[in-house]
């Protein structure tokens, strides 16, 4: 049985229906939480057959005042895990980190509260499962810069960055593909920052969710052939 390594950055932004498809499949997975009192970040010796780098809230990779104490930790785990040819899926946040990690860049942006569709510009993407028009909620500071050879999977519909894919298997969502709506007001309700049409979005962020789900089933059938979770672990 494989064994995914998630790392959360605020209490309020976990997994949401990704649970659901792990667990389902029999992938077992575990909580790093270094924002709580004796949290840590997770050795490279540690990773289990797979690393899951969740979003964060207000936190961010790029602007002052606002960069994720645990960063630079981070992105030297997700070399190691680029090296050790690990699995990995950044989210939001996690999705900066992938970058730097991979040589990449991240450009200084205010926190931002979106929701709508993504669309897919590769046919083959995530092994030809990425829907080619999927739902995208973001809630993240800074924006994603992946390098030159990463490969573009889906955009925006400001034409930003949506999901890239560095290598085999690691793979960066701006969006969280697996978002609860109440996941959402809980991170509104932890910052102090003033979010534009915060009430409007929540609506149609519960409009969406019928479809969040039904696009996560593809989305996890492709992460899930590609990342090697459900091969049988070598005895």
């Amino acid at each position: 049985m494989k064994h995914v390594t998630v790392v959360q950055h605020s209490q309020p932004e976990w997994l949401g229906h990704i649970e659901d498809h792990l667990e389902g499949r029999g992938i077992r997975f575990g909580y790093h939480r270094p924002f709580t009192t004796g949290g840590k970040i997770p050795d490279i010796a540690t990773v289990g057959d797979g690393l899951i780098l969740l979003g964060s809230g207000g936190w961010g990779a790029a602007s002052p005042g606002h960069l994720l104490p645990t960063l630079d930790a981070e992105v030297r785990l997700a070399r190691a895990c680029l090296m050790l040819n690990k699995p990995i899926l950044g989210i939001g946040l996690g999705a900066q980190i992938l970058s730097l990690a991979a040589d990449g860049g991240v450009e200084q942006t205010p926190l931002t509260l979106s929701a709508g569709y993504a669309t897919r510009v590769i046919d083959t993407a995530l092994d030809g499962m990425l829907p080619t028009r999927f739902p995208q909620v973001v809630f993240m500071r800074d924006r994603v810069r992946p390098p030159d050879y990463a490969q573009v999977l889906a955009c925006d519909e400001a034409g930003h960055v949506a999901v890239f894919q560095i290598g085999p298997n690691a793979f960066g969502f701006t969006g969280h593909p697996g978002v609860r709506r109440a996941m959402i007001e809980e991170l509104i309700m932890e910052t102090d920052e003033a979010l534009a049409n915060s009430g409007e979005t929540l609506t149609r962020i519960g409009e969406l969710g019928p479809a969040i789900e039904d696009a996560l089933v593809p989305i996890m059938t492709g992460l899930v052939s590609l990342t090697g979770w459900m091969e049988a672990t070598a005895t």
